[in-house]
Formats: structure tokens, sequence, C-alpha cells
């Protein structure tokens, strides 16, 4: 055979695609969803959101190109993952975080999590999600200060999440008239992390991933479900001034469970690849999270969660993918 047919195979690790999408067509898909939550959280809390998400963007962009520069390996910022990791990153942290600190957890995100491990395609956790973690447990007044939203007319600078409201409330230090109504969580005016503050914002740019299938509904669907079924029975069981339903919804739309459900969880590396698996993932991640919240000191539980999900999504592939088609079993002597 002629060998000019050889010469053009190019052997390579997997995945094989044939297709125009390639990592940073997705990656920009990633980023244009990401812009409705990033507006908004540039009309709740003012220019501050715009620097720290510039500062993380260049600081994650940066630390990769430096890594490979110093590995003399190829150059890998043109993908785009290192911006997105830097948008999700700045996403999960209060507005008024200061920027050095952030850069450090940019630097657990791309250093540690994603260079050491290989690269785009082997780290074991969302980069975003170790870099949060890792600032909550190092820097915890900081990642636990929240601005006030500048439409908030009160003259104290910071204030508790909604979270953090309903954990006074359980304490008897506060009462549930004092929690943000579920049309503010939705909408989007209320304290938190730059992602978190307006439900609608997020699900609009969550919608445009499953339209154009960059991500599959199965994890952010039985993800949220998990959230408010959980929180549906405990206060039908629990009962209280505030209605089972109305609970249910603000623990969906209250906190970080719409945006790491939509652009956490979903994760290619990170999550399952079975669609059985990805329902089994989002479901524990909506469970671990509802049981940091509503029994563990931390009012919120969805990094851990995702964190926690994220170990277990090469067994529960195996599990499902061995349920599902079989494997091989011993020779019996």
């Amino acid at each position: 055979m002629d060998n000019k047919f050889y010469n053009n195979l190019t052997v390579s690790s997997s995945p094989h695609l044939v297709t125009s999408l390639d990592t940073s067509k997705t990656m920009l898909m990633v980023l244009i969803a990401l812009a409705p939550a990033f507006i908004m959280s540039v009309v709740v809390f003012g220019i501050r959101a715009i620097i720290l998400t510039a500062v993380c963007v260049v600081a994650c962009a940066f630390f990769e190109w430096a890594y490979n520069k110093l590995m003399k390996k190829p150059n890998t910022v043109g993908d785009l993952s290192a911006c997105v990791t830097g948008v999700i990153l700045a996403m999960n942290l209060p507005s008024n975080f200061p920027y050095w600190m952030a850069i450090i957890g940019c630097f657990v995100a791309i250093v540690i999590v994603k260079c050491l491990f290989g690269g785009l395609g082997r780290n074991i956790a969302n980069p975003a999600i170790v870099g949060r973690i890792v600032l909550l447990l190092s820097f915890t007044t900081q990642m636990t200060t929240w601005p006030v939203p500048r439409q908030a007319q009160t003259d104290a600078t910071t204030g508790a999440t909604a979270l953090g409201v309903l954990a006074e409330v359980v304490k008897g230090k506060a009462n549930v008239s004092d929690l943000p109504s579920n049309a503010d969580l939705f909408l989007g005016f209320v304290g938190g992390s730059m992602g978190e503050v307006s439900a609608l914002a997020i699900l609009i740019g969550g919608c445009f991933l499953i339209w154009k299938k960059i991500i599959s509904p199965a994890i952010p669907v039985s993800f949220i479900a998990a959230v408010f079924v959980f929180s549906l029975i405990y206060y039908g069981v629990k009962g209280g001034d505030a209605s089972a339903l109305h609970m249910a919804i603000f623990h969906v739309c209250a906190g970080g469970v719409m945006f790491g459900a939509f652009f956490c969880a979903t994760d290619y590396v990170t999550s399952p690849i079975m669609t059985k698996s990805r329902i089994i993932y989002g479901i524990l991640c909506g469970v671990i999270t509802m049981i940091i919240r509503l029994f563990a000191s931390y009012p919120e539980g969805v990094s851990f969660a995702i964190l926690f999900m994220n170990m277990c999504t090469p067994l529960l592939d195996d599990f499902v993918i061995k349920r599902t088609y079989g494997g091989a079993k011993k020779n019996e002597k």
C-alpha cells in the first residue's frame, strides 16, 4: 500500500472527534453562557465585579502560560479553558474579595489542580471548585464577608447572604420574615458571591448551553430536582412559619445551586459520561448539598458536594457500565 496513506494517519489519545466544535469553540460557548450572570453581578455590585473577574482571568491565563513555558510544553492558553476557569472562580467569590487572595486561588486551580495532573482533560476535580474551597479554608473571613447590593437602601457595606440569614433563623436570632423573597433571589437583588445573585441570569446561560448541546440536561436537572425534593420533604415534615414549597424554591434559588448545577458540576473532565451515572451524580450532588446546608455548621454545601462527587465519578461510570453492558467474569477453577 502507498506509504502516503500511512503518512496521513495521526495517532493520538482519545477522544477522537469528527466535528467542527473543538475545545476553544466549546469554551467560547461557556463564556457566552456566563455573560448574563456576569452582567447581573456588575449591575448588583458595580465595577468591582469587572475588575475581580479580569484579575482572575489574566492570572489563570498567565499561570497556564508560565507553567507550559517552564516545562517546555506547547502553549494551551488559546483553548480558552484557563479563561473559563478564571471566570467561574471569580463568580464564586465575593466582589469585595482582595485581588491578591484571588490570584492565590487561580494558582491553585491552574497549576496544582490542572497542570500538575497533566493539563486539560486530566484533572481529577473541577479546578475552579478546588480553588474556591482552598480560599474558603484559608481566608474564611474574607470569603464570608459579603457586600451589600448597590440597590439596597442601607448604610452598611456588608451583610449576610440569603443562606446566612436562614442560618440565623435556625438559631433563633432572626425571623422568617427577614429572609429575602424568592422573587428577589430569582431576579438577583441579593448579596452573595458574584455568580449566585440571579437565578434567572444563570438559568438563561444554562439553557443556552443545553440548546447548543454543550452540556447534557441530566446533571443540572437532577441536581436541582434533588435539592427541591429534599427541601420539600424536610420542611414538610418539620413544619414552620414558611410553607415547604416556599422553602424548597428558596433553597433552589439561594446560594450556588443554580450556578453549580449548570457551570461546575457539568465539567466534561470530572463529570460522568453515562446518562444514568450523570443522573445519579446530580442527585447525590443535590442530596449532599442539602445535608450540609441543613445539618452541618456551614450554611452552603454546593462546592463540597461537587468536589466529593468529582472523586466518585469513575466509580459511578464503572458501576453503570457494568450494570448496562456486563463485565468480564473471573474464570472458575
